[in-house]
């Protein structure tokens, strides 16, 4: 596969595996705490690299996985505890995101690990850092993603009924006999995953804008979860590929302009979605 082939299969997985997660942050009204996670990650990163003294990526995932799962446990303890959603979510990923540059600062200043790449990424950077796989050369973060997507869908079809149930109405999961709790956490586990398998590649800019954007862009199309999780699918590769374009032809940074394709292919779908649109919304106030 060509250089440029490679940049856009790993924004692609990143759309797809972000997309699919991301749908169901939306229709549990949670959508900040995918920028939560993706932010306090850093500080999970920053630790594996002081413990393992390695940048080794299986070092990163369970570092960062594991720093996923105590920001969703801090956030959820402090809104238990009285404090606004909104507000523990704020406290804990500002905190966190701050003790990993702190701790980058002081221990990591001669490794590439600095402020601005967890922030941007640098998916140019991709197709040179290869692996060897049943005698293929293929870059590591491309072949990351791809397992975290397969382990994404895998997880979200063996557990496709109770995450629904749980996501729309979760009193009666809990009526049912569904362990309620332990589905949320397995939601978060997710998160964490697609998260970090993402943010070296792509940082946390574009993380969380196909977190949130493709999901966003799909709820305003359909009202079935299965064909949300379809169309969140699409325009997380949509906006890769338009992005990646862009990026080629203003000679600007790629994780951006693909947050900003994003952006716009969500402007585009507010405004002349068929059943949300703002357009229909002005025709019906017109007549």
């Amino acid at each position: 596969m060509t250089y440029e082939g490679w940049i856009l299969l790993t924004a692609c997985l990143v759309g797809i595996s972000c997309g699919m997660v991301g749908c169901f942050l939306i229709v549990r009204r949670m959508t900040m705490l995918a920028d939560a996670i993706s932010h306090s990650i850093l500080l999970g990163i920053v630790l594996a690299f002081l413990i393992a003294n390695s940048l080794n990526g299986i070092y990163m995932l369970i570092g960062a996985t594991v720093i996923g799962f105590v920001t969703t446990f801090a956030i959820q303890s402090l809104h238990n505890a009285g404090v606004q959603e909104d507000a523990s979510i704020g406290i804990v990923f500002t905190t966190f995101f701050a003790i990993g540059v702190i701790l980058i600062s002081l221990f990591a200043r001669d490794v590439h690990l600095d402020v601005e790449h967890a922030l941007m990424g640098e998916i140019a950077f991709i197709p040179w850092n290869t692996q060897n796989i049943l005698g293929f050369e293929i870059p590591k973060a491309t072949a990351m993603l791809l397992c975290i997507t397969i382990f994404a869908l895998l997880i979200i079809l063996l557990f496709y009924k109770e995450l629904k149930l749980t996501s729309f109405d979760a009193a009666l999961a809990l009526t049912l006999g569904l362990p309620v709790t332990l589905i949320h956490y397995l939601l978060m586990g997710l998160v964490s995953i697609t998260a970090v398998g993402s943010f070296d590649a792509v940082g946390a800019i574009l993380v969380v804008s196909m977190l949130v954007v493709p999901g966003s862009c799909a709820y305003l199309l359909t009202d079935r979860l299965s064909m949300m999780l379809l169309y969140s699918c699409l325009f997380g590769i949509s906006s890769a590929i338009i992005g990646y374009y862009g990026a080629l032809l203003f000679d600007v940074s790629i994780a951006g302009s693909m947050s900003t394709a994003s952006g716009i292919l969500f402007l585009l779908t507010w405004i002349f979605s068929p059943r949300y649109s703002l357009l229909r919304r002005f025709l019906i106030t017109a007549s």
